[in-house]
């Protein structure tokens, strides 16, 4: 049985995270928790029985490379101190597996403490790797850890938390487990990131709770303003529930690891299986859709354990583990290896700049949670409830969070052919990198949730397989939610479909603090503060709107519409200005652009565009400067009369085309005017381009029978969005 795939929404996203952030923060500092009471190391007589009781069954990916193992196998002297070297840890144990039937020296190791004057315990599974290999990262060594925190008076456990990426990634916890159900953890492919397994589907993973079957997590629940699906924030395990996960091919020094002189024993299939693995995200044109989904291979038990903890009736363990205490491998004072990182590419104006993110794997008993557990609960409810239940836990803090959903944007078949988008799952996991901490951030479910985030500004660049990166600077508070992205939605660009979008405000005539880019149909899909010279990435197939803004609050606009336009593939917005003359300027260019559209339509119904039926009503007025601008009248039984005239296709699309044409006439004098500095002229021109938009809108619905639907809806966007320009333009201060 899988579990069901169920994406988050967006708003149901940034609502829960906003009562996740809040709910249980009542008698706590805003950005400090309280402390934990001082631990204490068990007995080893008291700790190897909760480690026997707790003991878990760990289920493997059919693809996995590297199971626990013993590191002091591994280990060598340097300098006066005892290591273990990656390159050594990776051959040998690469050698070691090949000339076994079952993986060599299957180990747990684990370490209890218990709370000064509470009866509350926990008892730490820590399991060693040779090598980790995921597609946001890959380095040598990696452990892994589950905490159960247990009530030592009622023998029941509190709390399982089961680590996932880093501490920045939400982790998988469940409070007030079943004492007579064993714990179980499903290891993430490569990662070893730890999803747990708490209901009757031993070998799956399921976020909610379906047909009655327990969820595997009580992560803060996810609440939807639109009563679609509650989902809880936890790492999870993405390729469990339908999300597909490109692996990448570690490389040293430009060379793929598996070439390395000091890996004799490591060849290509000792690494992730070729079908599941990727050179690099940026090889590939658009994501990857033939990914194999997660299959169970290896099942491991305690050694010790009394009944076999069976995933069905036909499937039983395949090996098991010895445990072995964590004190018996304190001695080991590092984890070596040279520094192996994974590149990212960084939206920037001209060429992409590269970024690279580091990962390394720390000593478990250097680590303050090793000696203090509850560092390691993700979950600000479940902290909450050990505190309300337990004097030795402090409350938690209210901490920030950045949080973005994926998708892609992708053609929209109600758009003309490549002036229109929408979105749609991005179908593939992304990574999330903040400037200031050089550790990337999986997603799940295409969500990106950064916890612990300090308070200032920081560049967030979010990346793919098969697509163009994103990058924004996002400003951080102290605490609370911080949605990247328009509303917390960052839609990314496959790379067959993407240009890049350049703007460079050097010359500009004020200060530019912010860039946003729209589209007619998908809407708002880029908004980030601008400082300099900046670029982001957009799908060909758009028509956009490119808005800044100034350090004044005046608002500039520019039209942006390669189909339109023939224009080149990368696009340049050189010094884009702010105020009534920029406005002015995008109403003639969008009433240009959609008239146009409209007269292409027209010359097809009858093969020219003849104005001389003369079904046009609209008069010559004179301005207070002398001169004449065409401009409509209103009312009148002449008026009245001449409507009734239009009848048929022809007249209905010519009167649409000439209502947008004195659009465009009215737009272009109020932008000259603007320019020259008259205010008032420019004002009043603007007053006749809102004028003639509500003509425009009247000619439209006349001609809806008689255009293409697809014109007909952009027709409808441009005017709604050419009526809210308009009423900026005609606000702004600034000429």
């Amino acid at each position: 049985m899988s579990s069901p795939h169920l994406r988050l929404n967006r708003r149901s996203l940034l609502t829960s995270l906003g009562i996740a952030g809040t709910a249980s923060l009542a008698g706590c500092s805003a950005t400090e928790p309280a402390p934990d009471r001082s631990t204490t190391t068990l007995s080893e007589e008291r700790t190897r029985e909760l480690a026997e009781a707790y003991a878990p069954t760990l289920y493997f990916d059919a693809a996995e490379k590297w199971f626990p193992t013993d590191p002091r196998t591994y280990e060598s002297e340097q300098d006066g101190e005892v290591v273990v070297d990656g390159f050594d840890a990776l051959n040998e144990y690469t050698a070691a597996s090949k000339e076994s039937d079952t993986p060599p020296e299957l180990t747990m190791f684990y370490h209890g403490v218990s709370y000064e004057d509470s009866p509350l315990s926990a008892i730490q599974f820590w399991y060693y790797s040779a090598f980790d290999q995921f597609t946001t990262n890959f380095h040598w060594h990696d452990w892994e850890v589950l905490h159960v925190f247990v009530d030592t008076e009622t023998e029941e456990p509190q709390l399982y938390v089961a680590s996932s990426h880093s501490r920045k990634v939400p982790n998988n916890e469940f409070l007030d487990p079943d004492p007579d159900t064993q714990p179980r953890i499903l290891s993430e492919l490569g990662s070893h990131s730890s999803a747990l397994s708490v209901n009757e589907i031993a070998d799956r993973f399921q976020r909610l709770s379906v047909d009655g079957a327990l969820a595997d997590i009580t992560n803060s629940a996810i609440e939807t303003i639109q009563d679609v699906i509650d989902l809880p924030i936890a790492y999870g395990l993405p390729r469990d529930e339908g999300s597909r996960l490109p692996y990448l091919i570690p490389e040293y020094e430009g060379a793929p690891l598996y070439e390395h002189d000091r890996l004799p024993a490591v060849e290509r299939e000792d690494l992730i299986d070729e079908g599941l693995t990727v050179s690099s995200f940026r090889e590939l044109a658009s994501p990857p859709s033939e990914l194999p989904a997660r299959a169970t291979g290896l099942v491991f038990q305690y050694a010790g354990r009394d009944e076999t903890d069976e995933i069905e009736a036909e499937a039983s363990v395949d090996a098991e583990y010895d445990l072995v205490p964590t004190s018996e491998i304190e001695h080991i004072t590092a984890f070596t290896g040279p520094q192996l990182s994974f590149e990212f590419a960084v939206p920037q104006f001209a060429e992409d700049a590269i970024a690279g993110h580091i990962t390394s794997t720390g000593v478990p008993w250097e680590q303050p949670r090793y000696d203090e557990p509850a560092k390691d609960i993700s979950d600000r409810n479940h902290r909450a409830t050990l505190a309300e239940r337990y004097d030795a836990i402090g409350a938690p803090a209210s901490a920030s969070t950045v949080v973005a959903s994926l998708s892609e944007a992708v053609s929209n078949d109600e758009a003309p052919d490549n002036e229109g988008l929408t979105t749609a799952d991005l179908g593939v996991e992304g990574v999330a990198l903040l400037e200031s901490d050089p550790e990337a951030i999986p997603t799940f479910n295409g969500v990106a949730v950064v916890d612990d985030v300090p308070a200032g500004e920081h560049q967030l660049t979010v990346n793919g397989a098969g697509v163009e990166p994103h990058s924004e600077t996002v400003g951080v508070a102290d605490s609370g939610v911080t949605p990247a992205g328009v509303e917390g939605s960052i839609p990314l660009v496959a790379r067959e479909n993407a240009t890049k979008l350049e703007v460079d405000p050097a010359d500009a005539d004020s200060d530019l603090t912010d860039l946003a880019v729209e589209d007619d149909f998908a809407g708002r899909l880029y908004d980030a503060p601008l400082s300099g010279s900046d670029a982001v990435y957009v799908h060909r197939g758009g028509a956009y709107t490119a808005e800044v803004r100034d350090s004044d609050d005046e608002i500039g606009a520019i039209r942006v519409n390669q189909a339109a336009t023939d224009a080149d593939e990368r696009v340049r917005l050189d010094n884009p200005q702010t105020g009534k003359a920029s406005l002015a300027t995008y109403l003639a260019d969008v009433a240009e652009e959609t008239s146009s559209a409209v007269a292409a339509v027209e010359e097809g119904d009858d093969g020219d565009s003849d104005d001389s039926d003369n079904t046009d009503d609209d008069t010559e007025t004179t301005d207070s400067d002398g001169t004449n601008e065409t401009t409509n009248s209103r009312g009148g039984s002449d008026r009245a009369g001449r409507n009734k005239t239009l009848e048929g296709s022809e007249n209905a699309i010519r009167g649409l085309r000439r209502a947008l044409e004195a659009i465009t006439e009215s737009a272009r004098r109020a932008a000259e005017r603007a320019a020259a500095g008259d205010r008032g002229q420019a004002d009043q021109s603007l007053a006749n381009v809102q004028d003639r938009l509500e003509r425009a809108a009247t000619r439209l619905a006349e001609a809806s029978d008689s255009l293409p639907d697809d014109i007909e809806r952009a027709s409808e966007r441009r005017v709604e969005q050419s009526r809210r320009r308009s009423d900026q333009a005609l606000a702004a201060d600034k000429l």
